[in-house]
């Protein structure tokens, strides 16, 4: 009997993340034709439960004003809702609403810190913030070898700024440098296999 009080729930814990994941699609398809009306529908519900998908979905449409007044501490609510349960794309988010103060006190540091989160996700959008980062050769946190590994990563993940960027900071850089961020890139490939088997 007891056994049977387990699978039952189980179940129906099944059965209602499927119902939720097809919410979820449902409004994405919505929101990527414009009908945010209906993605906003679709995602509430999951939002108010915590799902990361539709925190991100929401998080997107109060940070860029589609469908509803834009807010960026409803914005921020949403992406710390996804971002906190590992989700890459909100993790990004959160790192350019810091970078650029929008909702938040502007801080580098925070930026960086979800950035660093996202790029090793695969998000090539933080990466690229991380090599523009540390390729910044006024600041302190310069560091050419860095710099070449970011944006080295996103050029394999098919971004054609990150090679030309990569190839300018190679420009500057003496060939133990380039050297030692190759090895990085090499390494960091490695660890991340699923990210590049369709390349």
């Amino acid at each position: 009997m007891q056994l049977l009080s387990r699978v039952i729930p189980a179940a129906l814990l099944v059965l209602v993340a499927a119902v939720w994941a097809g919410d979820f699609q449902k409004g994405w398809q919505a929101y990527s034709s414009g009908d945010y009306e209906t993605a906003l529908a679709e995602w509430q519900e999951l939002a108010d439960a915590g799902d990361a998908n539709a925190c991100y979905g929401l998080g997107l449409m109060y940070g860029n004003g589609f469908g509803v007044d834009m807010n960026d501490d409803l914005a921020l609510q949403y992406y710390t809702c996804a971002a906190e349960q590992g989700h890459a794309e909100a993790q990004n988010s959160l790192g350019v609403m810091h970078q650029n103060g929008w909702g938040v006190p502007q801080s580098d540091e925070a930026a960086l810190e979800w950035f660093r989160l996202a790029a090793e996700q695969g998000v090539v959008g933080a990466q690229m913030a991380l090599g523009r980062y540390y390729a910044m050769d006024f600041l302190e946190s310069y560091d050419p070898v860095a710099a070449y590994k970011w944006f080295g990563l996103a050029g394999a993940l098919g971004d054609l700024d990150g090679d030309a960027k990569k190839e300018f900071i190679a420009s500057r850089m003496t060939p133990e440098e380039i050297a030692a961020g190759d090895t990085l890139v090499a390494e960091w490939v490695e660890a991340h296999p699923v990210l590049f088997a369709d390349r």
